[in-house]
């Protein structure tokens, strides 16, 4: 689906460039094919999925 030259990296590289943004519906379409939600999860084009990588809250700066 890339048609950049040289083609991007695979999904799994995190090289990939977004070519269609929709922050109000939470994804990016890279031009790879795969699917980046804003919770950090994927979508890739082969039907696999990439789990959220989330911080645990215990790890989160709490305000004083």
């Amino acid at each position: 689906m890339c048609s950049h030259q040289p083609s991007c990296p695979a999904s799994d590289d995190r090289g990939a460039h977004v070519v269609s943004a929709h922050p109000e519906q939470g994804w990016s379409l890279l031009c790879d094919g795969a699917i980046v939600f804003d919770d950090s999860g994927e979508l890739l084009p082969d039907g696999r999925v990439i789990a959220p990588h989330r911080v645990p809250a215990a790890r989160l700066a709490m305000a004083a």
